[in-house]
């Protein structure tokens, strides 16, 4: 299966025909020689093949970083992709500099990711913070420095940008003329603007799809050639919107857009903090909701999330449409009620109003942008102190994603106190099934969904359920 792919690698238009399911980093290393892109873990944890990805919408060029290493080809149409050859201007630019300076590279094998992350951070628009910095970087990994020199210079490249030489302007034309962009930028607008205009193939109706792939590619890695003659990138909708007190979310939507959306903040206060805990910057701009509903992984961390809020799926085959509550999809490990030919379009909840509280708890063996041992969601609604609804959900303690129907359906009408969690915690361990596996024991994922749960409690009531009373 081949396809003709056209974008642009950066300042080159690219026209070729193709397998659309290649990897971007391949072509890039093996079709291109671009070997700054370094190739290694190929599962989007150390960053080296970080790369800057340019789409222009609504008369607007935004850029973000994402891993090469998980990207389809075929995902890139109409874009303009940068690598850290096409960064290259006549002096070294201000990250760079600021690298040298804090002696933050040593090998080297990482550093053209770091510089990559570092500019995306600054060609995002957002204000010059360093905990935004750190986040833009925190996809990255480095062997050699410790990470002190890194954060130093991620620092000085904030306080450079934040100066009155500098005044904190992040457009492309501020950016070249302060020597961090080369000048052909400024024409890629009008000239990805002119790339759109040209015709798009039409999906087949056999075709299946690749979200962002970033689990897909790391759980094949070997089976490539299978997968490059089944997949092809289709266009399921990537949007958020409400409508009649509904919240619908397209399946091709980014972890990133949802954790960067108003109206989700809107709703859940504490929602960055939730995906700091799932993914870094750059799988978050690449991994679709639909994608890792799919998945139908037990841990699966939105789809945990969306369990807690009584999510429903919108299906699509083409020539039908079917709604099913998102507790039923699943029949069992990694199976779902899909049938031939259908797709996720999208994912719906109701919008919650009066008082509620909402929570997301995962322990994994690193912190942060770890695959869960066990995770967990809490959704409550309450009244003068009683809990009028309660929805949660669990991962990694069942061979699917699990609604806690039980524990759900015993908080409803209960007093917010000790008693109740304690009672909740019981009826908890009879719903669960947990096997020992890599992530740990089964008798260990019991105790870590028992703290889980407390930590809901202390997150959403604080102010009855203290942390060192459960002590």
């Amino acid at each position: 299966m081949t396809e003709n792919i056209n974008f642009i690698l950066n300042s080159a238009l690219i026209s070729t025909l193709i397998d659309p399911t290649i990897t971007l980093l391949d072509f890039i290393r093996e079709d291109r020689k671009l070997t700054g892109t370094k190739t290694g873990c190929r599962e989007g944890d150390c960053g080296a093949c970080t790369v800057l990805a340019g789409i222009y919408s609504g008369g607007t060029l935004t850029y973000k970083t994402v891993n090469s290493c998980l990207l389809p080809l075929g995902n890139i149409k109409g874009q303009h992709i940068v690598t850290i050859e096409g960064l290259s201007t006549e002096e070294i630019s201000p990250v760079q500099k600021a690298f040298i300076e804090e002696g933050a590279s040593q090998c080297g094998f990482c550093t053209p990711g770091f510089i990559v992350s570092l500019t995306g951070y600054l060609l995002s628009g957002g204000s010059s913070d360093r905990d935004k910095a750190l986040d833009s970087i925190g996809g990255n990994i480095c062997r050699c420095t410790g990470y002190s020199s890194i954060k130093r210079a991620a620092d000085k490249v904030v306080k450079i940008f934040n100066s009155e030489s500098y005044s904190g302007k992040t457009d492309i034309e501020s950016l070249i003329n302060t020597g961090l962009l080369p000048g052909y930028f400024k024409d890629i607008p009008a000239r990805l603007a002119e790339l759109q205009e040209k015709p798009q193939r039409v999906r087949a109706e056999t075709d299946k799809f690749i979200g962002g792939g970033t689990d897909l590619y790391v759980q094949q890695p070997g089976k490539l050639r299978e997968i490059r003659t089944e997949f092809l990138k289709g266009h399921i909708p990537e949007t958020i919107d409400s409508e009649g007190g509904i919240c619908r979310i397209g399946g091709g939507t980014t972890f990133e857009a949802m954790n960067s959306s108003p109206l989700l903040h809107s709703l859940f206060p504490e929602i960055e903090k939730y995906f700091r805990l799932i993914a870094s910057l750059p799988i978050r701009n690449s991994a679709t909701i639909g994608g890792n509903i799919v998945n139908a992984s037990p841990i699966g961390d939105t789809t945990i999330i969306f369990l807690a809020l009584d999510a429903w799926v919108e299906l699509n085959s083409g020539t039908k449409k079917r709604t099913l509550p998102l507790k039923e999809l699943y029949t069992g490990y990694k199976t779902l009620k899909i049938e031939k030919g259908e797709y996720l379009e999208y994912i719906g909840f109701y919008i919650p109003t009066g008082k509620y509280a909402f929570n997301f708890e995962k322990v994994s063996k690193r912190s942060h942008l770890d695959i869960a041992s066990v995770n967990s969601a809490a959704f409550f609604e309450y009244s003068e102190g009683v809990i009028t609804n309660a929805r949660i959900s669990a991962g990694g303690v069942s061979p699917v994603p699990l609604f806690l129907s039980k524990s759900s359906e015993f908080l409803a009408g209960k007093a917010i106190s000790y008693e109740t969690l304690s009672n909740t915690l019981g009826i908890m361990q009879t719903e669960i099934l947990p096997i020992s596996d890599v992530r740990g024991s089964g008798e260990y994922k019991r105790l870590l969904l028992n703290q889980l749960c407390k930590a809901h409690f202390i997150s959403m009531f604080p102010e009855i359920i203290k942390e060192e009373a459960l002590l």
